[in-house]
């Protein structure tokens, strides 16, 4: 018998009750495969993965599949300022990965109904981020399976609740709940798992491994930073983003401008200006991890990176955790 049995266990077959979160661009297949391979659910980030890493969707898939032959997982974006095409090549990744042997998605920033259709007649499972009950409930009605609650302490795009609060939000609502923000080392995640939580998502603790193909200055700022050192910038997404102060960050400020805090308030034009803020990062962070030039990065991390301490080996980390077992 397994040593975890939880609504996340059952519904992603997974050993561990823990998910690598989809990072832009820290989603390497070595680092996805690795947390699969160690008990937990490695994620897809497809265009970190088709993009950043230079290989194209399908050979990337393959190449995790060479590496691990456990269960992994594909994120899907559903946000509505996404272009035509953007959501044209979504679809086609998420039919992809479906032939590859994905079943379990995590959809995020939008409507995921569509996944839902496409991929329960074959057995998918969908979990979809949520930061409160309104946006819960709008999942639930989409059909999914399960929420990832992302808490005030996630890295990226982080929520405005403590991981008790939102947990104490949603908890009636009768499916299995992914505590996301704030987990960086095996006491976290033990108390997650006690407030009822299924199971956790870990991004940020995962960049400072030995797997991950990030620069060793973004390894060593992660182990190096506390919670004060997290900060949120509007300036790369357009939506408050969570990442580690540095020389670039006070640079460039926090602040959108004045012309772009007026499109981000317009019911029209916010959709659009998100979308323009994050093609620019787009191909910002793509030079800067292939050129490996660090120094004016702008390094995605949450509060948990008080719980890191070492780059480490994935299955060393995983390893501490499967320990906590009851």
């Amino acid at each position: 018998m397994a040593p975890f049995d939880t609504g996340l266990t059952r519904a992603a077959g997974i050993e561990i009750p823990l998910i690598c979160g989809a990072m832009y661009p820290c989603s390497n297949p070595e680092l996805v495969a690795a947390v699969s391979e160690a008990g937990g659910l490695g994620v897809v980030q497809p265009l970190s993965l088709a993009v950043v890493h230079g290989r194209s969707f399908r050979e990337g898939m393959r190449r995790i599949r060479l590496l691990t032959k456990k269960p992994v997982g594909l994120n899907v974006l559903t946000e509505k300022s996404l272009s035509r095409v953007y959501r044209k090549r979504m679809e086609r990744y998420v039919d992809e990965s479906l032939e590859e042997g994905v079943r379990f998605f995590v959809t995020a920033l939008g409507n995921p109904r569509w996944v839902v259709e496409r991929v329960k007649p074959l057995g998918g499972v969908v979990f979809h981020d949520v930061v409160d009950r309104k946006w819960a409930l709008k999942g639930l009605e989409a059909g999914v399976d399960g929420l990832i609650c992302v808490n005030r302490r996630a890295g990226g795009h982080a929520g405005y609740r403590e991981p008790e609060e939102l947990f104490t939000d949603v908890a009636d609502l009768g499916v299995p709940l992914v505590c996301a923000g704030g987990v960086g080392d095996e006491r976290a995640f033990a108390a997650a798992l006690r407030t009822g939580y299924a199971g956790v998502q870990m991004g940020t603790r995962f960049i400072a491994t030995d797997e991950c193909r990030v620069p060793e200055e973004y390894k060593r700022a992660i182990v190096a930073a506390g919670e004060e050192d997290i900060v949120l910038t509007e300036r790369v997404t357009g939506v408050p983003l969570s990442v580690i102060r540095n020389e670039y960050i006070d640079r460039v400020g926090t602040k959108a401008g004045p012309v772009g805090r007026l499109l981000l308030k317009g019911r029209k034009t916010k959709h659009l200006i998100r979308a323009l803020y994050s093609v620019r990062s787009f191909w910002q962070l793509k030079r800067a991890l292939r050129e490996g030039k660090s120094t004016k990065d702008c390094w995605q991390a949450g509060r948990s990176v008080a719980g890191v301490s070492a780059i480490e080996p994935v299955a060393t980390i995983i390893g501490r955790f499967a320990a906590q077992a009851p």
